[in-house]
C-alpha cells in the first residue's frame, strides 16, 4: 500500500515534468532542425550568416562577466561586514533586508529607474549637478546586472560564510602570521568554492536577463534581445528563434558542469565553534562605511520610483499630487494585469509548492529506487539553468494551438518549472534533517505514507513550505523573462504590460505598477514573518498573535 502511493505520487510528478520539460525541449529541437521534408542545419546557417549572434554573444559574455565579477566582489564585502565585524545586531539585519530588497521588484523597473535616476535630467544627476556616465549600452546594462545580482551573490556568500570556523583566525594570530595571511587561510581559502560558484550564478543570471537589457540596452545588443526580437519583432521567425534558444543553452550547459565541478572545493568542518570576533573599532567602522556606500548606491536609483509618479510633472513641476495614482486605479486595463499578477502568482505558488513538497517527499521520505530519486535531482538541476525566455520560446512552440494558448494556466506551469530548483533544494534539505524513523514508526501503528505525510511531516515542515510558498510568489510577480512570449492580451501581467508601456513613454504608470508588486511583495514577506512566529511562540509558551 505505500509503495503504491508513493509510486502513484512520483508517477504524477513525473507527468508532469514529462509534459512541461521533456516536450517543450522536443518542440525546440524540433524547430530548429526541421525542414519540409526532413531535417536540416539550415535554420543555423542562416542564424550565423546573418552575422547578428556572434556579436550579441560576445556582447552578452563580456557585458555578463564584468558584472558578474565586481557583483561577486561587492558581495563578499556585504557578507564580511556581517560575518567578521562586532557590528551591533540591528545594523547587520538592516543590512541584510537592504541587500537583498532589488529581488522585490523586477528587473526592466532597474532600467527605468536607472534612467531618471541618471538621465541628464534625473534625480541623482540634479542632486550632484552633473551627469555620471551614460547609461545606455555597457556602463547602464553592468550596473543593472550588479544590481539584479547582488541579493543572490549577497545570500550564497552570506550563508557560506557563517559557516566559517572563525577559530583558525585565533589559530593563526597565536602562529604569529601577518593578517593578510590569517585573512587568506582561515576566510579566502575555504571560501574559493563559493567565490567561484558566485561568480558563475551571476554570469549565468546576468547572460540570460531579459528585463534590464529591454530598458537600457540601446544599441549594445545582447543575445535575450536579439531572441526577443527574433520571435516577436516585425518579422517573426520562429525557427530562428529555436536557434538562438539551443545557442543560450550553452552557458547553461557550462553552469551544470562547472557548479558541478565546483563543489569539490566545498569545505567541512567537522565542529564549527561560535567565537568572538576580536575588538577592531577600525576594522568595524571602514566596513560599515564601505558597506553603507554601496548599499547607497544600490538603493539611491529607486528613489525616484517613489517621488516621480507622485509629482505633477517630473522634472519641470515638482508639485505633489496623486492625479498618476488615481489614473492607474481607474484605468481598467492596468487594474486588470494587476490583478492577472496576483492570481497567476498565488496559483504559481500553491501548485509550485505543492509540487515541490511532493518531489521532495518522494526522494528523500520514501524508499524511491535510486534511479527514480536520481532523475528528479536532475530535472531541479536542468531547470535551474535553463533560461526563462528559453524555457518562454519552448512553451510557445509547444502549446501554441492546444487548450492552454493564452490562459492562465500556461503562465503558472511556465512559473512552476522556472523557479522550481531552488525550492526543491530548500524543501529537501530541510526533510533530509528529520527523524528518519518517523515513518517507520507510523507503519507500526498502523498509518500509511500518505496518513504519515499529513499528520507527522507536513506540521513540522511548515515554516519551509511558508518559505517556499513566499520565494514562488514573488518570483511570479517580479518574473518578465519566463512569461514575455506567452502572456496573451487577456493574460497580461505586469511586467509584460511595463515592457508594452515603454513604447509609449508612460513612466508614471510603470513606476506605480512597479511600486503595486513592490508593495504585494512586502506584505508577502510580512504575512510569512508572521505566521513564522506563530510555532516558535507556541513552542516558547509566548501569547500568539491576533494581527
Amino acid at each position: 500500500m505505500r509503495n503504491k502511493q508513493i509510486n502513484t505520487v512520483y508517477a504524477v510528478v513525473l507527468l508532469f515534468f514529462t509534459l512541461f520539460i521533456v516536450l517543450p525541449a522536443f518542440f525546440i529541437f524540433k524547430n530548429a532542425f526541421s525542414v519540409p521534408g526532413g531535417l536540416s542545419l539550415v535554420h543555423f546557417r542562416d542564424v550565423f550568416v546573418q552575422g547578428k549572434l556572434a556579436q550579441a554573444f560576445w556582447n552578452s559574455t563580456k557585458v555578463s562577466a564584468v558584472s558578474a565579477v565586481i557583483t561577486t566582489f561587492l558581495a563578499f564585502i556585504l557578507a564580511y561586514t556581517e560575518n567578521f565585524t562586532n557590528l551591533p545586531s540591528a545594523l547587520k539585519k538592516l543590512l541584510r533586508t537592504c541587500a537583498v530588497f532589488p529581488m522585490l521588484l523586477p528587473t526592466i523597473t532597474y532600467g527605468f529607474a536607472i534612467i531618471y535616476s541618471f538621465g541628464k535630467t534625473g534625480l541623482i544627476t540634479k542632486v550632484i549637478g552633473r551627469q555620471l556616465f551614460d547609461f545606455y549600452g555597457f556602463n547602464g546594462l553592468v550596473f543593472g546586472y550588479v544590481i539584479y545580482t547582488l541579493p543572490i551573490s549577497f545570500t550564497l556568500t552570506k550563508n557560506t560564510m557563517a559557516y566559517i570556523d572563525k577559530r583558525y583566525m585565533v589559530v593563526c594570530r597565536i602562529m604569529g602570521d601577518s593578517a593578510l595571511k590569517c585573512f587568506y587561510t582561515a576566510v579566502l581559502q575555504p571560501l574559493w568554492g563559493t567565490i567561484a560558484v558566485s561568480v558563475v550564478q551571476a554570469f549565468f543570471l546576468s547572460f540570460t536577463d531579459f528585463g534590464i537589457p529591454a530598458s537600457i540596452g540601446g544599441r549594445y545588443t545582447v543575445i535575450a534581445e536579439l531572441l526577443y526580437n527574433t520571435m516577436l519583432g516585425s518579422l517573426p521567425n520562429f525557427n530562428q528563434g529555436a536557434v538562438i534558444a539551443i545557442i543560450m543553452l550553452l552557458p547553461s550547459i557550462v553552469s551544470i558542469l562547472l557548479l558541478n565541478y565546483l563543489q569539490k572545493f566545498n569545505v567541512r568542518y567537522n565542529k564549527i565553534t561560535k567565537i568572538e570576533m576580536k575588538k577592531n573599532p577600525a576594522r568595524d567602522i571602514i566596513l560599515a562605511l564601505v558597506s553603507a556606500a554601496i548599499i547607497t548606491c544600490i538603493l539611491s536609483i529607486f528613489a525616484v520610483v517613489f517621488v516621480a509618479p507622485f509629482v505633477q510633472e517630473w522634472p519641470y513641476n515638482m508639485n505633489g499630487t496623486l492625479k498618476n495614482l488615481k489614473s492607474v486605479f481607474a484605468d481598467s486595463n492596468l487594474v486588470r494585469v494587476f490583478t492577472n499578477s496576483l492570481i497567476i502568482s498565488f496559483f504559481t505558488a500553491l501548485l509550485g509548492t505543492m509540487l515541490v513538497y511532493a518531489s521532495a517527499l518522494v526522494t528523500t521520505r520514501s524508499r524511491l529506487h535510486p534511479h527514480g530519486t536520481l532523475i528528479i535531482e536532475s530535472i531541479a538541476q536542468i531547470t535551474n539553468t535553463i533560461p526563462g525566455m528559453v524555457l518562454g520560446i519552448a512553451f510557445l512552440l509547444t502549446f501554441k494551438k492546444t487548450f492552454l494558448r493564452n490562459t492562465m494556466a500556461i503562465l503558472v506551469f511556465c512559473n512552476m518549472i522556472h523557479f522550481f530548483a531552488t525550492p526543491f533544494l530548500m524543501m529537501k534539505g530541510t526533510l533530509d534533517k528529520m527523524n528518519e524513523s518517523w515513518e517507520t514508526t507510523a507503519a507500526i501503528l498502523g498509518d500509511n505514507w500518505i496518513k504519515t505525510v499529513v499528520r507527522i511531516i507536513t506540521p513540522n515542515i511548515l515554516p519551509t513550505l511558508l518559505e517556499v510558498f513566499c520565494y514562488l510568489f514573488i518570483n511570479g510577480m517580479v518574473t518578465i523573462s519566463a512569461v514575455v512570449f506567452i502572456a496573451g492580451a487577456k493574460t497580461m501581467v505586469i511586467t509584460t504590460k511595463i515592457q508594452e508601456l515603454q513604447h509609449f513613454a508612460k513612466f508614471n504608470e510603470i513606476f506605480i505598477l512597479s511600486l503595486l508588486i513592490l508593495i504585494t511583495n512586502l506584505i508577502i514577506k510580512t504575512v510569512k514573518g508572521i505566521a513564522h512566529q506563530q510555532p516558535h511562540r507556541k513552542r516558547q509558551g509566548l501569547p500568539l498573535s491576533h494581527e
